[in-house]
């Protein structure tokens, strides 16, 4: 079963995923980022420039050759079912991404913003519902990844 974790108080949502992103590179993990298309794109150029002595290899979903969605660790795309990777999901998108239950491990990030954790008391019950056991990261109380 999908291992479910909640990062709560993320300061930077786009900032946070790409010191999440290189802590799971750094450990070999392939991961797929769900969004809406306008965090992606803010993501992407992230991962080019968030680290001047770092290259973190990436691709968007859409538009990327099958043989680059396979090679990538990380890939970037609005919805997780066309994956090429099932083994980290990182949700930075507001409502429960379709398909996760594939995965292994899925991360949802939850900036302090109230709307934001609003929908994420949504998604939380949609997994507890269904029987996920969930570990709760509240960044208010601790270090940042």
């Amino acid at each position: 079963m999908t291992g479910v974790e909640f990062h709560f108080n993320v300061p930077d949502r786009v900032r946070y995923a790409c010191r999440l992103l290189r802590k799971a590179a750094g450990t070999g993990a392939k991961v797929v980022v769900t969004a809406q298309s306008g965090v992606l794109r803010e993501l992407d150029v992230a991962l080019w420039t968030f680290a001047p002595l770092e290259f973190l290899p990436h691709c968007q979903a859409v538009g990327a050759a099958p043989a680059v969605l396979a090679a990538s660790p990380i890939v970037l795309a609005e919805s997780a079912t066309a994956s090429p990777h099932h083994q980290v999901l990182v949700n930075l998108g507001t409502a429960v991404p379709e398909g996760f239950e594939r995965f292994e491990r899925l991360i949802d990030v939850v900036t302090a913003d109230e709307d934001d954790r609003q929908q994420a008391r949504l998604r939380w019950k949609h997994y507890a519902d269904r029987g996920y056991a969930i570990t709760r990261h509240d960044l208010a109380t601790k270090e940042a990844v």
